[in-house]
């Protein structure tokens, strides 16, 4: 997602937004914090384009990490081995910035800024959609279920399908001002997303039908989503310092990261061990949680770089982009 964050704003209470919703509320869960395991390696490699703002991050079908340059308006290519290769976006200041392998073996990035999805093809070719509307502001996206890709339209407020060959469809979300964010593909075939200032975590069936389930911590501000190995939807709260755990009938758990810490998660994924991977844009970690709640954190070897977007690479590796440390890390747990 882009930053900064938005400041929410819908100041309410747990128990008045669960009424309003009728979604169940669990006790959130006393947070556990494991010893470091004995190996944790992470190798980081310097992207050639200065302050380039590395954001979302994807493994294509190549094999390689690609990755979305916000301030710099390129899309970056890196091999395991930390060999770059950068592709201008043909629309200036875009702020490419959500990316995902579509079902066409091209990579699908969203331009925030000029209201445009894109593909490129891993030869470096780039096709650019304009979205229907103005001010749409596309953020995250995924490939669907259904042969689309999906995606969150932030200020538009709605979400998006769009076909391999551009054809587009929206649907608005019930509530003014939620700001979507996140989108992942959830064990029930349905596309499940966050509602940064909404507060809220959303499901889209492919027709079309939302359903929302609000979260207990008030202006928790979720950001990624991803399914969990044990088939429930977990996101981050970037805000709330929180991880979430979503059943697909709308029962949420939350997670406490460390109290006290201003953590700020971001992305989240399902990685190795059996866990869940995600970012502390602020608290400069990688870090993983069981899921039964156990939390394992990690030191970005470069201080203050901000890590934002996380993926799964071959052989178990997650690989990450450091937004002000300008840099796309690989790390071995």
């Amino acid at each position: 997602m882009n930053k900064p964050l938005r400041l929410a704003l819908i100041v309410t209470t747990a128990a008045a937004l669960a009424a309003c919703q009728g979604n169940p509320i669990l006790q959130p869960a006393a947070p556990r914090e494991a010893a470091l395991p004995n190996v944790f390696t992470t190798t980081e490699f310097v992207i050639p384009t200065a302050a380039s703002g590395p954001a979302g991050i994807t493994l294509g079908p190549d094999g390689n990490g690609w990755f979305t340059e916000q301030l710099a308006n390129k899309i970056g290519k890196m091999t395991s081995a930390g060999a770059f290769t950068e592709f201008v976006v043909p629309t200036a200041a875009s702020m490419p910035t959500g990316i995902t392998v579509g079902p066409d073996g091209k990579l699908w990035f969203t331009e925030n800024q000029t209201n445009k999805v894109a593909k490129i093809s891993t030869g470096g070719v780039i096709r650019e959609f304009r979205m229907p509307g103005a001010d749409l502001e596309p953020n995250q996206i995924t490939a669907g279920p259904d042969g689309r890709l999906w995606l969150t339209l932030d200020r538009g407020n709605k979400i998006g399908a769009i076909t391999i060959t551009g054809t587009v469809t929206t649907f608005a979300l019930p509530h003014l001002n939620s700001h979507p964010s996140g989108i992942t593909v959830g064990p029930d075939g349905n596309l499940w997303f966050a509602e940064e200032v909404g507060n809220r975590i959303g499901r889209i069936t492919t027709a079309g039908v939302i359903t929302e389930f609000n979260i207990p911590t008030p202006r928790s501000q979720p950001a990624g989503i991803a399914t969990g190995p044990d088939g429930n939807l977990w996101f981050a709260e970037s805000q709330g310092n929180k991880i979430g755990r979503i059943t697909v009938a709308g029962a949420i758990t939350e997670f406490a990261i460390k109290p006290g810490v201003d953590s700020e998660p971001t992305s989240i994924v399902s990685g190795p061990h059996s866990k869940l991977w995600f970012t502390e844009f602020s608290a400069n970690k990688i870090s993983s949680m069981s899921t039964t709640g156990t939390v394992v954190r990690h030191g970005v070897p470069t201080p203050a770089s901000h890590p934002l977007g996380l993926a799964v690479g071959a052989n178990n590796t997650l690989w990450f982009t450091e937004f002000k440390g300008n840099k796309i890390a690989i790390s071995s747990p």
